[in-house]
């Protein structure tokens, strides 16, 4: 069955840390119609919290941002006129955004675009089978390439894969009526 919708843009972060003091170091988004973003960010000289298992997670090195970070400011313009004003989703909507504001702010740049927790876009149906089907379609690359765009490809098959069984499942409900 052919997807009759465009999915949702998926952005996801990836993080020095898990705590407050944390910044982001790398973003990549899914974008609805298919077009991809994803960098490294050169944290600011003011951003110095290191967590080594983050990045035991993601396997992003601070020699790895040093020598291929870009500049945080030039990454905000990229994403702004990458994004637009769209709307985005994230299923770490809570720790993603402090992240996207924590960035923004450093870098003295408005950001365009919204971002929003994936639950506001997701039906009963693909809430109940949401991890179920992630798994099942979780690869081995994902496995070894924990990264922002990778992560946001995963959400984003998840999605679609759910939402195409979601309407299937009403389409075989409203054919028994």
């Amino acid at each position: 069955m052919p997807t009759l919708f465009h999915p949702p843009t998926i952005l996801d972060v990836e993080a020095s840390g898990f705590g407050a003091k944390s910044y982001p170091i790398e973003i990549g988004v899914a974008r609805s119609d298919g077009a991809r973003f994803c960098r490294l960010i050169r944290p600011f000289a003011s951003w110095s919290h290191w967590d080594e298992s983050a990045e035991q997670l993601h396997g992003i090195s601070r020699r790895l941002l040093a020598e291929h970070g870009a500049d945080p400011v030039t990454v905000c313009h990229e994403l702004n006129t990458f994004m637009g004003d769209r709307t985005a989703y994230s299923d770490g909507w809570v720790v993603d955004h402090s992240w996207l504001i924590k960035l923004f702010a450093e870098a003295g740049i408005r950001m365009t675009f919204r971002l929003s927790a994936l639950e506001y876009v997701l039906n009963e149906y693909q809430m109940h089978y949401w991890h179920e089907v992630k798994q099942r379609i979780h690869t081995p690359e994902c496995d070894a390439r924990h990264r922002a765009s990778v992560d946001a490809e995963l959400i984003q098959k998840t999605f679609i894969v759910t939402r195409e069984a979601s309407d299937s499942a009403k389409q075989k409900q409203a054919g028994a009526r």
